[in-house]
């Protein structure tokens, strides 16, 4: 099986193109080659298959092996692919990249032939619960904004969350026993993403996300889309957004109608053969 590892913002997964390759158990098969000591290593495995509805459909897989519905880093990587291998014209600036969560236009940046950089449009962010919800994760008593993105995510401001301070730089063996109370949690019965935001300007944030499926991982574009909503709909933020990850920025835009786009770098790493 030929693959292409890619990733945005460091969230990284294998991709194949199902135009010309066939997989089969894709759940088995995104464990095995996710595992960064006995597989290839990525935060999932992505499927670039064939559709009617856009360019290509992409069939997200977690590195649990769960399915996902929507990955803004994915989709970004996705669009970079169908441009750069030549599944659609060059002459094209936009990529129409079909989901389960359904079709997103993509604009691409494109700098000497290969996309560089993509804006996509995310669709119209909603509001999943109370303003804010109130809730308690292991004897700690803490407030979340709910948001749907195509993908659920339960957003915490550091601001009105005291019992979460240092979460930002708690080590990752930490991080990662704290956060799979808050994606497991009986509140969310298909488990959750889940994103710890500092607010340090009405325009800027830093984020930390624990993802449904993968654990922490570097960058998450749904879960920068969701905090940047949530920030505007609790009056914390501005509509235009710098959302400051582990793995580098996004720049999040809310319009008027709640219609969210995001725009990142999308990257190949390299190649392979497995």
């Amino acid at each position: 099986m030929k693959f292409t590892k890619m990733h945005g913002c460091g969230n990284d997964y294998i991709y194949v193109n199902c135009f010309t390759e066939n997989v089969y158990e894709p759940e088995e098969l995104a464990r095995k080659i996710s595992d960064r000591h006995f597989g290839i290593g990525s935060d999932g495995l992505i499927l670039i298959l064939p559709t009617e509805n856009g360019d290509a459909f992409m069939q997200l897989y977690n590195a649990d092996g769960s399915k996902g519905s929507m990955c803004g880093n994915g989709i970004r990587c996705v669009a970079k692919y169908v441009y750069d291998k030549g599944l659609i014209p060059a002459t094209r600036d936009y990529a129409l990249i079909d989901t389960p969560s359904g079709v997103k236009r993509i604009s691409l940046e494109v700098v000497n032939g290969k996309v560089e950089a993509a804006c996509v449009d995310m669709g119209i962010a909603k509001l999943d619960g109370e303003l804010p919800e109130n809730i308690n994760v292991d004897g700690m008593s803490l407030k979340f904004i709910g948001v749907d993105v195509g993908n659920d995510h339960a957003v915490y401001f550091l601001d009105d969350n005291p019992e979460l301070e240092g979460i930002m730089t708690w080590p990752e063996s930490k991080f990662a026993n704290e956060g799979v109370k808050f994606e497991t949690h009986p509140r969310f019965p298909r488990r959750v993403n889940t994103e710890f935001i500092r607010v340090i300007a009405r325009d800027e944030i830093d984020m930390r996300v624990y993802e449904r499926g993968s654990g922490e991982t570097l960058a998450c574009g749904t879960g920068a889309t969701a905090s940047a909503f949530a920030g505007v709909i609790a009056g914390k933020l501005d509509r235009e957004v710098l959302v400051h990850l582990r793995g580098g920025d996004l720049q999040i835009r809310v319009d008027d109608d709640n219609r969210c786009f995001m725009t990142g770098p999308a990257v190949e790493v390299f190649n392979g053969e497995i």
